[in-house]
C-alpha cells in the first residue's frame, strides 16, 4: 500500500490527474474522473495507478516472452521521452510521422527500411565513392529521411505484440491499423478520448511532459524487467546444460555399458537355454503327434 501511496504522490507531483475542459470530455471516460475544478476535469489517480500497474504487468510478460513492443508518440512534448525509453530496452519505435500502412501494410515497409539500410552501407564502405558530388549529396539526403521516419522500427522483422501510444485521439490511425490485426494495445487515455478503444488504458494527462515522463518511464522500467527475467531464464537453462552434460555423459556411458552387459549375459542365456529347448520341442512335439497319428 506504501508503494501506491508513493507511487500516486509522484504521480500527483507531475500533474497525471489534470484533464482537459469540461466542455471538451468524452462521457466514456466518466468512471476515471474524480472531479470537476474550474471547469477542468480531475483525473481520479486510484484509477490511473490500476491501469498503469495492470498494463506493466502485460508489458512485463510480453517482453519475457521475447516479443517486441512498439511505442508511438508523434506529439512534440512527448517525441524525446518516448524515443529515449525505447531505445533503452531496444524496443521499435515511431516519434516522426505513422506512415499508413506501417503495420497493415508492413512488408512494403520493410522493403524501404532495406532500401534505407543500403543506402547506408553503399555510403559507409566507400562504393558510393564512384558517384558524383551530386548523387552522392541526393542519397545522403534521403537517408536522413527515411531514417527520420524509419529509424525507430529498422531492427523489426515482423508486426510488433504490443502497440504503445501517448495520445490515442493523437494515434488513431495506428490505433485502428493495430485493431485491425489483433495487436495489444496501450495507451494513455486523457478526458478527451474513449478508454474502450484501447485494451489497457491510463487514464492520465497526455500533454504535459512530466506527466508522459512519469507513465513511460514507469511502463520502461516493467519492460526492463521483463527482459532480465528472460536473460536470467536463458542463462539458468545454459548453466544446467553445461553443469548436467558431464554427468549425464558419464550416466549415459554407464547405462550404454551395463545395457551392452546385460544384453550378453541375456544372449548368452538365451543361447544356452535355447539349445535343449530347441531340441526338447521337437522331439516331445513329434513323440506326441506319431503315436496320434498311428491311433488315428
Amino acid at each position: 500500500m506504501e508503494n501506491n501511496t508513493s507511487l500516486q504522490q509522484q504521480l500527483l507531483e507531475a500533474g497525471v490527474h489534470f484533464g482537459h475542459l469540461k466542455k471538451k470530455w468524452n462521457p466514456k471516460m466518466l468512471p476515471y474522473i474524480f472531479a470537476e475544478k474550474k471547469g477542468i476535469h480531475i483525473i481520479d489517480l486510484n484509477r490511473t495507478v490500476e491501469g498503469l500497474q495492470e498494463s506493466a504487468a502485460a508489458l512485463k510478460a510480453i517482453a519475457r516472452s521475447g516479443k517486441k513492443i512498439m511505442f508511438v508518440a508523434t506529439k512534440k512534448q512527448a517525441k524525446e521521452i518516448v524515443a529515449e525509453c525505447a531505445q533503452r530496452v531496444n524496443m521499435p519505435f515511431v516519434t516522426e510521422r505513422w506512415l499508413g500502412g506501417m503495420l497493415t501494410n508492413f512488408n512494403t515497409v520493410r522493403k524501404s527500411v532495406k532500401k534505407m539500410q543500403s543506402i547506408e552501407k553503399m555510403l559507409n564502405d566507400g562504393s558510393a565513392e564512384s558517384l558524383t558530388k551530386k548523387e552522392k549529396l541526393t542519397l545522403t539526403r534521403d537517408k536522413e529521411k527515411m531514417e527520420k521516419v524509419l529509424g525507430g522500427i529498422a531492427q523489426i522483422s515482423r508486426v510488433p505484440a504490443a502497440l504503445f501510444m501517448v495520445d490515442i485521439g493523437h494515434e488513431h490511425i495506428a490505433l485502428s491499423e493495430a485493431k485491425r490485426l489483433n495487436v495489444t494495445t496501450f495507451g494513455m487515455v486523457d478526458t478527451n478520448c474513449d478508454p474502450n478503444k484501447v485494451d489497457f488504458a491510463i487514464p492520465s494527462n497526455d500533454d504535459a511532459t512530466k506527466s508522459i515522463a512519469i507513465i513511460v518511464n514507469y511502463l520502461t522500467a516493467a519492460i526492463a524487467e521483463g527482459l532480465q527475467e528472460r536473460q536470467a531464464d536463458k542463462d539458468d537453462e545454459e548453466h544446467s546444460d553445461t553443469e548436467e552434460s558431464p554427468e549425464a555423459k558419464a550416466a549415459r556411458f554407464e547405462r550404454n555399458a551395463d545395457g551392452g552387459e546385460d544384453r550378453g549375459r541375456r544372449g548368452a542365456g538365451r543361447g544356452a537355454a535355447g539349445g535343449p529347448a530347441k531340441r526338447r520341442v521337437p522331439s516331445s512335439g513329434g513323440g506326441g503327434r506319431k503315436p496320434a497319428a498311428g491311433g488315428r
